[in-house]
């Protein structure tokens, strides 16, 4: 329309909306059907979808649901123990057995010093919750020896100072929230804020420390190619636990309501009799009396039917769609069993200690290795690393975690003992999956047998060696078939 038609009022005919089809066989690219429920979908980058401020209010209503909801809270702690336990322990293979041995308990001392457990189980919590945990490096003079620790940092610390465009230090490249790339893509450099934006000491938001990329852990879930921030885990359940909220409130209400009416009073004589009490009128009932009650008046009870029999089936409903989403079986995330036979219990178990070893190989990778050269840099300077040792980057090493109980120990025995015989197993993977270190247990039943040899005790124990056969009279192990 022209300009002198728009100020003469002149209404432009109204075109009719075409239909857009698209040249495919997949009714979801249809544009005509269900247009409300696709309408949110977008085209942007993952960094683009989650800009500080969508990532902000994720975080904040996740958090706000962890403090508030028992299922989440419980859920929370229970990922972070199943996943980190007391703490992974150091196996190091270098050749050098009394080596290995000192320096797997110089790494164990350190990092019970630190309170490394806690530290992982608490960055779990923040990579469930916040979506992404960090954890600077530092040093720590009150340490004895190595005096490298960890200082955990709150996701929204990590961010762009506001006001500020690329800082003169920035490399060439481009910056996302906080975090600094060069021209091949790679983390170079992490803003700290010194600090947190909601913390009463914040001074001002662009007071901010550059931390180099060596120096900082960055742990999130990747989800799509070029990611560069986490999103919450449970950001696709959230509604959810908000729903199961509301729903256990409204029941409790309802429940409420109809208790709070202790009788009514009604008459079903015609409206023009009806005098003798006002509508909607309240009145106190005195304990243990007889009453009278006005001519054609009758009393009744408002019945209580909340909760409803599919109470129960909607909050199990609700949090097995929860489960789903986090990877976890409904018995894990409710701590409820009853419905649960033993075939089912393991069945489900699979899909969860998969979902257990990834996230594992996912810490040792991003964090525990890195973590334990830079911990062997620290150690060789102040001694603690004996100079024969081959180079750093020679070295073998493994990550042990705690083993799980098994529901049924004779048939965890038994299967194990099978497994051994026919040579399908090693006493090294079995004792792993204990999470224990094969060699400490070895050398411990070793010192125990020569005790108990010494002690004469075989007469009455007669131990079984784990290939079927037994030990003689001197202690010394007797094939499986010999009598």
């Amino acid at each position: 329309m022209t300009l002198l038609g728009r100020l003469l009022g002149w209404k432009q005919p109204r075109r009719e909306a075409t239909p857009v089809r698209v040249a495919a066989r997949f009714d979801a690219a249809e544009s005509l059907d269900d247009r409300r429920h696709w309408a949110a979908s977008d085209w942007f980058s993952l960094d683009g979808a989650l800009t500080p401020t969508v990532r902000r209010t994720l975080r904040n209503r996740a958090r706000y649901e962890r403090l508030n909801n028992s299922y989440l809270a419980g859920i929370t702690e229970t990922l972070a123990n199943d996943l980190v336990g007391t703490g992974p322990r150091l196996q190091l293979q270098t050749g050098n057995a009394e080596s290995d041995r000192a320096i797997e308990r110089a790494f164990f001392d350190w990092s019970w010093s630190i309170k490394l457990a806690d530290k992982l189980r608490t960055m779990r919590q923040s990579k469930l919750i916040d979506g992404e945990a960090f954890a600077m490096v530092i040093n720590n003079p009150r340490l004895d020896g190595v005096q490298l620790d960890l200082r955990l940092i709150e996701a929204e610390q990590v961010s762009t100072p506001i006001g500020m465009l690329i800082p003169i230090e920035t490399p060439e490249g481009s910056i996302v929230d906080g975090l600094e790339f060069d021209e091949t893509g790679n983390v170079v450099a992490y803003k700290v804020l010194k600090y947190h934006p909601g913390s009463n000491f914040r001074i001002s938001n662009f007071e901010f420390n550059r931390v180099p990329a060596e120096n900082m852990f960055h742990w999130f879930s990747t989800i799509r190619p070029a990611q560069n921030r986490g999103v919450s885990e449970v950001a696709a359940c959230l509604r959810l636990f908000a729903d199961m909220r509301r729903y256990t409130g409204a029941v409790i209400a309802a429940a409420e309501t109809a208790a709070d009416f202790a009788a009514f009073l009604h008459s079903n004589s015609p409206a023009a009799e009806v005098d003798e009490v006002d509508p909607f009128q309240s009145m106190e009932i005195e304990k243990r009396t007889m009453v009278t009650l006005p001519e054609g008046w009758s009393v009744s009870q408002l019945r209580a039917e909340q909760p409803t029999s599919t109470y129960a089936m909607f909050k199990r409903e609700i949090l097995n769609e929860i489960a789903r989403s986090l990877q976890l079986p409904y018995n894990i995330a409710a701590l409820d069993s009853s419905s649960y036979n033993y075939s089912s219990g393991r069945l489900d178990w699979q899909v969860y200690g998969q979902t257990i070893r990834v996230h594992r190989d996912d810490l040792e990778r991003g964090i525990l290795d890195r973590l334990f050269r830079l911990w062997c840099d620290e150690a060789a300077l102040v001694g603690m690393i004996p100079e024969s040792m081959p180079p750093i980057a020679d070295w073998q090493w493994s990550w042990t975690w705690d083993g799980r109980e098994h529901v049924d120990p004779l048939k965890e025995a038994n299967a194990t003992e099978s497994r051994l015989r026919t040579h399908t197993t090693t006493l090294a993977a079995e004792y792993a999956r204990q999470g224990k270190s094969w060699e400490v247990e070895l050398r411990q039943r070793a010192a125990e047998l020569a005790l108990m040899k010494e002690l004469n005790l075989f007469v009455d124990l007669e131990p079984e060696t784990n290939y079927g056969g037994t030990v003689d009279e001197n202690g010394d192990p007797v094939p499986a078939g010999d009598k």
